[in-house]
């Protein structure tokens, strides 16, 4: 009889309830929050889902992070190993293959003058550099930090793994794929702030057809370019420049749809899971990660106006044939701030169509805040 009470108890105390501390039961329920807002609400639940479950099941299961060294059989928990390929950036550079491979850089080339509303909208990036670094972060910790900006996570990883900061790539990659989903709610409102509703009703002449050849040269180019001035981007901008350039080219169609499908969503699973699995109670729940989620936050509604404000001088200039709304897609989550100045505009004029010409900055923000990463990566000497 005592060895069955004696069997019992060993059961009863290896289930979760004895080892869960109350921030783990505080991460659970953000990962729950996380999860009904990726499901019910549809903001970017691609990204959200596996973010969350992997949130929930690490703060049930720690172990499922554990390193080789810290277990008896030297075998690692299974979200470590995917995790590795986060902190290698093989998983971030693979998404942004993924990304030129199911994007349309036409507008783009149509529009280059969308390349300056991008740079503006990385003006969120460089005010929270020195934001963090008032906030009493490291040089490194603030570059990595601030990248949260542009609203792109895989650039965030990238930067966070490239300049040591695997620490605090948790919170900063949960940081900006959460302001990525909430781009709907977040940017509206700075957007109606900074401009009138005769701007809000500009409607922007149809944009020049793009030939094939344009198309197939752009991302060598882009790449040539750019890789010379700063090689450091060379893992971002080369792989998102491949990407596109399977798409363009015409003779790799299997290729095309590897990238943008199967292999795309096997990435994302991969890093999404991982990214959640990083935020255990014990590495999140601390004074830190709450600068950064403020940071963030602040970043990306600088940029939203620094892309806007830019969209208005360039209203100016143009006597009116810009709309400022466009501007703020050049954060560069694509493409989800595309279509919040569309919205916006739309709800202005139900008859406004700025989707295509939201797209130009989009592909520049990307472009842009791959730029941002490199340049921090130059100055640090990586």
């Amino acid at each position: 009889m005592s060895q069955i009470m004696d069997t019992l108890s060993n059961l009863i105390h290896q289930t979760a309830f004895f080892n869960l501390t109350w921030g783990n039961y505080l991460m659970i329920v953000v990962a729950c929050v996380f999860l009904y807002l990726a499901i019910k609400k549809g903001y970017e639940p691609l990204l959200l889902v596996p973010i969350a479950f992997g949130m929930l099941l690490v703060n049930i299961y720690p172990d499922i992070m554990a390193t080789p060294e810290s277990t008896s059989n030297g075998v690692g928990g299974l979200l470590h190993y995917f995790y590795i390929l986060d902190e290698w950036s093989i998983l971030p550079s693979l998404i942004f293959m993924g990304v030129g491979a199911m994007t349309d850089f036409g507008p783009l080339i149509a529009n280059p003058k969308s390349f300056l509303l991008g740079a503006a909208a990385q003006l969120g990036i460089y005010s929270a550099y020195f934001f963090a670094i008032l906030l009493g972060f490291n040089g490194k910790a603030a570059a990595a930090i601030s990248i949260i900006g542009g609203a792109d996570g895989p650039t965030s990883i990238f930067l966070a793994g490239k300049l040591g900061q695997t620490a605090l790539m948790g919170p900063i990659a949960v940081a900006a794929y959460s302001y990525m989903s909430l781009v709907p709610i977040i940017q509206p409102p700075i957007m109606k702030l900074l401009t009138t509703e005769k701007e809000r009703k500009i409607k922007m002449e149809q944009l020049r057809p793009v030939s094939k050849l344009e198309k197939i040269l752009f991302p060598i180019v882009i790449t040539i370019v750019v890789c010379l001035i700063l090689p450091t981007t060379a893992p971002l901008v080369g792989m998102l420049m491949l990407g596109n350039l399977f798409r363009e080219c015409g003779v790799v169609k299997q290729l095309t749809e590897t990238a943008s499908n199967a292999l795309m969503y096997i990435v994302v699973i991969l890093l999404g899971t991982s990214v959640g699995a990083s935020t255990s109670a014990e590495n999140f729940i601390k004074l830190d990660t709450l600068k950064i989620v403020a940071l963030g936050l602040i970043a990306f509604a600088i940029g939203t106006a620094g892309g806007v404000l830019f969209g208005k001088i360039m209203c100016k200039v143009t006597g009116g044939k810009i709309n400022p709304l466009i501007g703020s897609a050049g954060v560069s989550a694509v493409p989800m701030a595309a279509r919040v100045s569309q919205k916006v505009g739309a709800e202005a004029d139900p008859t406004n169509f700025l989707l295509m010409h939201a797209m130009g900055p989009n592909v520049a923000g990307v472009i842009g805040t791959a730029v941002a990463a490199g340049t921090f990566m130059a100055i640090f000497g990586v």
